[in-house]
């Protein structure tokens, strides 16, 4: 039987298990069933209001555009939860956290059931930027 845990910062360097609920935007946070609140690490989307934050890159994609092509390579919309995030109903991605992203968010860098590594994906759908600041020696 699967429970829904509180949410709750996975220590940075740990692996853990993130079987994707639900989504906001575009580089999350990703409601994994497992508990945790991910954060994508090294990429930057628009926010639901079109902005963006002054201290992150800004991708010419919409949020909508970012949040719909993470919504599909989570394994597409089941619909929509009263607070707005879009249910999803993937398989199970690893992740490795990189600590606190803020506020319940772990940041992570996560591998989808295929393979391909959820950053790099989610940039090859140019709907996000790179950002730098989090990218480190990460590669595609």
């Amino acid at each position: 039987m699967s429970i829904l845990l509180a949410a709750s910062i996975v220590a940075s360097g740990q692996s853990f298990m993130c079987t994707p609920v639900q989504v906001w935007d575009g580089d999350g946070p990703v409601w994994c069933a497992e508990g945790p609140r991910v954060r994508i690490s090294g990429i930057a989307a628009r926010e639901m209001d079109g902005t963006c934050r002054t201290n992150q890159p800004c991708p010419d994609a919409s949020a909508l555009q970012a949040r719909d092509a993470l919504v599909n390579l989570l394994g597409g919309a089941k619909g929509t939860a009263p607070t707005g995030h879009i249910i999803v109903a993937g398989g199970t991605m690893r992740c490795i956290s990189t600590g606190s992203a803020g506020g319940n968010r772990t940041g992570a860098w996560c591998t989808l059931p295929s393979g391909a590594d959820l950053s790099c994906a989610m940039i090859y759908t140019r709907t996000v930027l790179k950002w730098d600041r989090y990218w480190g020696n990460h590669r595609c």
